[in-house]
């Protein structure tokens, strides 16, 4: 543990189930102190790990799509058999008798033949299907496909989804109880013709020994940390959401098992003075997308829908494969009707730029971001070049994947982290924290990782909390703003002298994460955060003053997170994707011409394509050219007389990118 962080425990809030107890392995972590030295072996590999087969296909898509197209090899991690009740439901038809070995069958069938089409295969395609090795002894079913040099690989764990001690459900038990044995299915036809077992330690092992055997450069997981949801039970059942939370249980266990592997592969990695595996996380919200307003296109909903279509194909089909040829409940047009909607968003458990960009005083471009783990620092090799040197390790880890940052009038740089401060299972503790990281002197080395606390006081409700944003205000205060567990915007500010003030809940109504702070021209502060139905406020009255909300009537709906900027003449432009839609609201508020059209540049958000856009001077500049950019690109300004802009974001091969498209044109 850190100097400065604090503890708690909390267990995930699942089915219980009385089971023998029996020692837990120790919890492996990897050292926090900087310093240590980053992979420098690139290469692209994109690793998902799924609690079911069709998660990746709801949840994760246009963004794996868009990796493969790149030519990004695929591996997909699939830890239960999903076989459920075993009835594989055909809409209009009464339901057949279980059969989960078939039903599990069917499922990877219908993946088979969505990844085909996937990477512009027919449906049918045939794949290399044998049997992989794993850690401890362990095997699983292994599919593979290459087509033109694109790879794609399956791998099946395929743990039961339901124990045998009074039907619980297994992942969630496996993660929470001590002494549970959980057995896999075996798909029918599948060249693995044998059941096995597996403990909370097994499988922790088996993810770390795949990440090992990959080395993956980017890895998606679903979301770890769900919000509190209290559906009615009527509709919690319907909608398959464990209690309380806004997901599946499977969805929320395999997450943490999932994080536990990254902490354990970083701590195996680096034991002996070992390099730090260079790779980046994306964790995947999922059932929360019914809940709030659907932010994907038409175009991008339509082609994402496509590929659920052979996922779920038909009881009619003459696929080959004996369990069945897709999910038949997912087929027929299904992923557009189904009132949950899963399919029309995708959303990001941590939002935010990926890289924070700011600038030295020579005027060489910095960026902060998390590799590994653990906050890194490339810095630009001379100034205007548009090239970055290798990444500096800044330590700290466990970290979420976006630091927030803010810098003092004399350039001191603070960087704000969301950190798992454990994460263990089996009822141990299960906490978050922000973490701050402050530099020594301006553009010089960092202190120490200190601990910021967690704005809510519970640890099963700390671990709801979002990632930070802060601002630093004329005055010299530095404000910090975090989503707590209640949808709404708690804060912590510095005052002048260094010290921090307490925890405070600003209040409001439920707000999404990926908040946007911006200081104005009066030195007055703001945070905006998408809701359910409007953009919402916060604002200081006077400077130095404390925040309050302040409702701006008649805003249009956002479909995800805004981007506030301090505009010339005393406002704020503030600018959010259309529900639904590639467009872009803009909105001028306050200053001395009201209901102006904003001029300030900004990223309006990726075109159809995943391609970063850029509004300057009224107009889009699409970057069309460089490696595919993963989520969170961020846009740097200079305060020189051209007011240059520079974007910049992380590829595929977890290596930062950099666009000045003004010196493209």
């Amino acid at each position: 543990m850190l100097a400065g962080f604090g503890t708690g425990a909390a267990s995930l809030a699942l089915s219980a189930c009385s089971v023998p107890e029996t020692p837990r392995r120790g919890t492996q972590a990897a050292d926090p102190l900087p310093g240590k030295a980053i992979s420098i072996d690139r290469h692209e590999q994109l690793m998902q790990i799924l609690a079911h087969p069709d998660d990746d296909l709801y949840f994760m898509n246009p963004d794996t799509q868009r990796m493969l197209d790149s030519g990004t090899p695929l591996v997909c991690v699939y830890v239960t058999g999903g076989e459920a009740t075993g009835i594989n439901v055909i809409a209009g038809h009464p339901h057949p008798r279980p059969d989960k070995p078939a039903y599990s069958s069917a499922r990877h069938q219908g993946l088979r033949q969505a990844y085909a089409t996937l990477l512009g295969l027919p449906a049918f395609t045939p794949w290399n299907k044998g049997v992989t090795e794993l850690r401890g002894g362990h095997r699983a079913e292994m599919n593979t496909l290459v087509s033109s040099g694109r790879r794609v690989e399956l791998i099946f764990l395929n743990l039961a989804m339901h124990t045998a001690r009074g039907g619980h459900l297994g992942l969630p038990s496996l993660w929470t109880y001590r002494g549970l044995n959980l057995r896999t299915v075996v798909a029918e036809g599948s060249p693995l013709e044998t059941s096995g077992t597996y403990t909370y330690d097994a499988l922790v092992d088996v993810l770390t020994g795949l990440l090992t055997r990959y080395r993956p450069t980017v890895v998606h997981t679903m979301d770890p940390d769900p919000d509190i949801q209290h559906s009615p039970t009527a509709v919690r059942r319907k909608d398959s959401e464990q209690v309380g939370y806004s997901d599946h249980a499977d969805h929320t266990a395999t997450a943490s098992f999932s994080w536990a592997a990254l902490i354990r592969w970083v701590a195996e990695a680096t034991a002996g003075g070992g390099d730090i595996p260079a790779f980046v996380t994306t964790a995947y919200r999922g059932y929360y997308n019914r809940h709030w307003p659907k932010n994907l296109s038409r175009k991008v909903l339509l082609e994402k829908a496509s590929h659920l279509l052979p996922y779920g194909g038909g009881a009619d089909w003459e696929c080959g494969n004996p369990g069945g040829c897709g999910d038949y409940n997912v087929g027929v047009g299904r992923p557009l009707t189904n009132k949950k909607g899963w399919v029309r968003s995708t959303h990001y458990r941590y939002p935010g730029p990926r890289p924070l960009l700011t600038a030295e005083s020579d005027g060489r471009l910095v960026g902060y971001g998390v590799l590994g783990l653990r906050a890194v620092r490339w810095r630009e090799t001379t100034p205007g070049s548009g090239q970055w040197g290798p990444p500096d390790d800044l330590g700290g880890g466990p970290l979420a994947p976006t630091l927030g940052g803010a810098a003092l009038a004399d350039g001191t740089q603070l960087l704000f982290a969301l950190r798992f401060d454990s994460l263990a299972g089996h009822g141990a503790s299960n906490t978050r924290e922000i973490a701050l990281l402050q530099q020594s002197t301006p553009g010089g080395k960092f202190s120490t990782w200190t601990g910021l606390g967690n704005p809510e006081t519970e640890p099963d409700r700390g671990r709801r909390i979002g990632v930070p944003v802060a601002v630093t205000a004329p005055d010299g205060q530095v404000h910090l703003f975090v989503r707590n567990a209640a949808q709404g915007i708690s804060t912590r500010v510095r005052d002048t002298t260094g010290r921090w003030g307490g925890w405070r809940d600003l209040g409001g109504e439920q707000i999404q994460d990926g908040l946007s702070a911006a200081v104005d021209t009066a030195g007055l502060v703001h945070v905006f955060a998408a809701g359910r139905d409007t953009v919402h406020h916060w604002a200081q009255s006077v400077p130095g003053g404390r925040l309050s909300l302040h409702p701006e009537p008649g805003l249009p709906l956002p479909g995800d997170s805004p981007t506030a900027v301090a505009a010339r003449d005393g406002g704020i432009d503030v600018y959010y994707p259309r529900p639904a839609s590639a467009r872009t609201n803009a909105v001028h508020l306050g200053g001395t011409h009201p209901g102006v059209r904003p001029t300030t540049p900004v990223l309006p958000g990726k075109d159809d394509r995943g391609r970063v856009r850029l509004l300057l001077n009224g107009r889009v500049t699409v970057r069309s050219t460089g490696v595919v950019p993963l989520q969170g690109t961020a846009l740097h300004v200079a305060s020189g007389r051209d007011h240059e802009p520079t974007v910049a974001g992380l590829g595929p091969d977890a290596l930062p990118w950099m666009w000045r498209p003004v010196r493209a044109v």
